[in-house]
């Protein structure tokens, strides 16, 4: 017996007095009706209706269900009516993992998607590992290294590598190293993530440079250090995708373009293609193509062209 809908039954014979009238408008026989009844009160072990030839009244206990079916019948269609409106339109919340030092670039672009869906809320969960999405209860995460799980569908958006980057005000004052050893000449931000991190890397695998730089700051937070290099601290080694907006902006310049950085790849990965609701595929697609506008820009002008800072050499 669907419990829901012999409820529903139950509440249109005690508003119509009838089960002929009930067995007309739903299409069905008078026997199905009372049998659909009959099962009712098997199922709660009381009486339900009084019948007579004449009448049918309820009893206490059918007036006590009559209450109780109504508020769950209401609660029902309400529920109804509120996931179909997210099936049909991208409302609701929507759980994004960023890496730290690319929530200030998200951020930046987030008005532009909320702007086209009022009913969507988004909620940023910042770090820069995710194990488990699941149990995070991520609906998606940016990530710049493979997914842990496999069995999560992972959208790769382009790549992207660390370059060094520093200030107008610093590189005035010091100007700007011609090759990775002169940064031991100089005040390096470093971006304290373990034993490595004062040891750079430069380049493709097959011609990667390396060398130990120092400094008087360190930070555990790429987004600290960010701001460090902006306010003209020193020199720090980046990511593409965080330093993007600064390189533009000319609140950072581009280090050693003769020395291309190693690439790595950016996915967009979510748990399933299946049932993806509205708020998640739009906040996706969204995220894709933000990427994507930013990666071909760093592929039709790796060196950011006048942001360069070898005018300083």
């Amino acid at each position: 017996m669907d419990l829901l809908a012999a409820l529903g039954t139950f509440t249109r014979i005690a508003e119509a007095g009838s089960f002929s009238a009930v067995a007309r408008e739903t299409g069905t026989s008078h026997s199905s009706i009372t049998r659909l009844i009959s099962q009712l009160e098997d199922h709660f072990g009381v009486r339900l209706l009084q019948r007579t030839t004449r009448s049918l009244s309820l009893t206490e206990d059918g007036q006590d269900l009559l209450a109780y079916a109504r508020n769950l019948l209401d609660s029902a269609a309400e529920m109804e009516g509120a996931l179909g409106r997210q099936r049909s339109s991208p409302t609701g919340l929507v759980r994004v993992g960023v890496p730290v030092g690319t929530t200030a670039w998200l951020i930046a672009r987030l008005p532009e998607l909320l702007g086209q869906h009022p009913g969507l809320i988004v909620d940023l969960v910042t770090g820069d590992q995710f194990g488990n999405m699941i149990n995070e209860r991520l609906d998606i995460a940016l990530l710049g290294q493979d997914p842990p799980d496999h069995s999560l569908i992972a959208r790769t958006v382009g790549s992207f590598g660390r370059i060094a980057v520093a200030s107008a005000a610093y590189l005035e004052k010091h100007g700007a190293p011609a090759t990775p050893e002169e940064l031991k000449q100089h005040a390096c931000i470093i971006h304290d993530i373990g034993p490595d991190s004062a040891r750079w890397r430069f380049g493709p695998k097959e011609k990667l440079v390396e060398v130990e730089v120092s400094g008087s700051l360190r930070a555990n937070s790429s987004t600290a250090v960010q701001q460090a290099a902006v306010a003209g601290l020193g020199i720090a080694r980046l990511s593409e995708l965080q330093a993007a907006d600064d390189l533009r902006a000319s609140r950072l310049y581009r280090l050693l373009p003769d020395y291309p950085p190693e690439q790595f790849p950016v996915h967009i990965v979510y748990p399933s293609r299946r049932h993806l609701p509205p708020r998640v595929r739009v906040t996706i697609d969204f995220l894709v193509d933000q990427a994507r506008r930013l990666f071909a820009r760093f592929e039709n002008d790796r060196v950011w062209g006048d942001n360069e800072a070898t005018w300083l050499v």
